[in-house]
Order: structure tokens, then C-alpha cells, then sequence
């Protein structure tokens, strides 16, 4: 989970991120947001087994998010631990697709507009989970 001094105190005085922009709704409009550039991606709507139907791996990450920047815990109620090397393996995702999928996801991030503090926070871990899911050279 990962904390910030910005947004409203919780309890032992620190904010999550997930409070700072505004909880789960934020998340559910960057993925909206992610998901729409990635259907637009032929190469990284080839990466998902059911690319007609991306709505549960947009469930998926949303809850995911969630619950990594301070939500609820229901990714993990209804999943189990994330392991998302091991969740990700099967797909070959060489720097290409990790470079589109960073390009999706800066684009999600802009158009949700979160504040530059906040937004750089979220950038350090895309970017450090998109290098560490790739696979492939």
C-alpha cells in the first residue's frame, strides 16, 4: 500500500493516495480511461485471452489499484494475493507492448487529470510494475 502526506489525515495521522484523489471512482475512470487505449491497440488487445471482452481484466485492475494505492482490500478478498509476475508469465510482453502499455496508461492518466504530485507518485509505479512484468527481449 503505498501512503501520502497529501489529502485528508486517516487514522496515525497519513492519507493513502487512494483518499488523496478521491477514492475509487478515480480509479474506476483512469482504467476506463487505460482500457479504452488498449482496445485501440491491436497489440495489446492481443495480449488478453478474450480481447471482445475486456470488462473483467478492466474489473481486475481497477480493484487492483485500488486496494495498492490504500482501498478496500477486495482485489485480494476475491483473488488472493496479486502475484503479478506469475499472473502475467503466459503473456509474452516484450519492451514494445510494455512501452504501449505505458503509453496507454499515461494517456489514462492524463485525461483523468489527478494532481501533478499525485500523478508522478502513480507514474513511479507503472512505470517500475511495467518493467517488472516484462518477459521477453
Amino acid at each position: 500500500m503505498v501512503t501520502s502526506s497529501l489529502g485528508p489525515p486517516r487514522a496515525g495521522g497519513h492519507a493513502t493516495l487512494y483518499d488523496a484523489v478521491g477514492g475509487m471512482a478515480f480509479f474506476e475512470r483512469l482504467v476506463r480511461e487505460f482500457y479504452d487505449r488498449v482496445a485501440a491497440d491491436d497489440v495489446l488487445v492481443g495480449l488478453y485471452p478474450e480481447p471482445d471482452d475486456l470488462e473483467p481484466a478492466r474489473q481486475r485492475l481497477w480493484l487492483f489499484l485500488g486496494q495498492y494505492f490504500g482501498g478496500p482490500t477486495t482485489y485480494s478478498d476475491e483473488r488472493g494475493h496479486p502475484r503479478l509476475r506469475m499472473r502475467h508469465h503466459p503473456f509474452v510482453i516484450d519492451p514494445d507492448a510494455r512501452d504501449r502499455w505505458l503509453a496507454a496508461m499515461r494517456g489514462a492518466l492524463d485525461a483523468v487529470a489527478a494532481s501533478e504530485a499525485l500523478d508522478a507518485e502513480m507514474w513511479t509505479y507503472f512505470t517500475m510494475a511495467a518493467e517488472a512484468m516484462r518477459n521477453a527481449e
